[in-house]
């Protein structure tokens, strides 16, 4: 097997594409990255193909210090440990994995064979996918709109309170929040839902992919919560999205029993049980 490098995220995404499109709404955060990859989000990505005979095996995207994302197309012995060789013998630092469970829980085994580190779960999560919306939805009071300049002081606040809540690994600093969340604005990305004039809850899309987008950042903070804002605010801005696109997904946190009823209520519906893992020293 051999590993083959790309610095040009096009030729990259023209090889591989196709393979990841057979599964497009599994492998939709993997297409969203490369997306913002092309869009010249990042500044620092990797990008790699696993070959066997001219066929490309599986697929490698990483933008650090984020973890590894991991798509095998086809399955061989000990292939995971193949990549985790391959990647250590070019120098390159893995913070961890998110993927599929046993792709990621096989490469984190090979990985921290060699480097002595402890596997630790950051979030056992739930891949949801919906293609149209329950109707006959009990809806909150209040309204969505697209957010604005005049929300960003608020949204910076809620974005690390996100962060804090949900144990993201990496947090942001008040200057990397206010960075996001002015970038989200200017791509009209963040939805608020308002009662009398009072933001009480928030959303974001993003991640597009070829038939299907990703619903994030969903909060409400405590003040305002149990009042269905947040459930109002993912139905009918979804019910929005759905008519540009096929399909909706979205990731949540399975320890989580709130959310996860909350969007089965909506009509989302677990397609997968991804993880996410991290690496950290003994």
């Amino acid at each position: 097997m051999e590993l083959i490098i790309y610095s040009d995220s096009s030729v990259f995404e023209e090889r591989v594409s196709p393979l990841l499109n057979r599964n497009e709404d599994s492998n939709s955060l993997f297409l969203g990255i490369l997306g913002q990859i092309q869009a010249n989000r990042y500044d620092d990505y990797f990008l790699a193909l696993a070959e066997t005979d001219e066929e490309v095996v599986a697929a490698c995207l990483m933008t650090p210090p984020h973890a590894l994302q991991l798509v095998v197309f086809r399955q061989f012995p000990e292939i995971e440990k193949e990549i985790a060789v391959h990647l250590q013998n070019l120098g390159i630092k893995v913070s961890g994995i998110v993927g599929e469970q046993e792709t990621s829980r096989l490469f984190a085994e090979a990985w921290t064979s060699h480097t002595g580190e402890q596997v630790k779960v950051l979030m056992d999560q739930g891949l949801y996918r919906i293609d149209a919306v329950n109707k006959g939805l009990q809806k909150s009071e209040g309204s969505w709109r697209v957010a604005s300049n005049k929300d960003a002081k608020l949204l910076i606040e809620w974005y690390k309170l996100f962060e804090e809540e949900t144990g993201i690994d990496r947090r942001s600093t008040q200057e990397q929040a206010t960075q996001r969340i002015e970038e989200f604005l200017e791509r009209k990305e963040v939805y608020v839902w308002e009662v009398g004039g009072m933001v009480v809850s928030c959303m974001k899309k993003g991640r597009p992919s070829k038939n299907g987008i990703t619903v994030s950042f969903v909060f409400t903070p405590v003040a305002y919560r149990k009042k269905g804002y947040a459930r109002t605010l993912v139905a009918e801005v979804t019910d929005e999205l759905l008519l540009e696109y096929d399909f909706v997904m979205l990731y949540t946190d399975l320890s989580n029993p709130t959310s996860n009823k909350i969007y089965r209520e909506i009509g989302y519906e677990q397609i997968a049980n991804p993880v996410h893992l991290i690496f950290e020293e003994e």
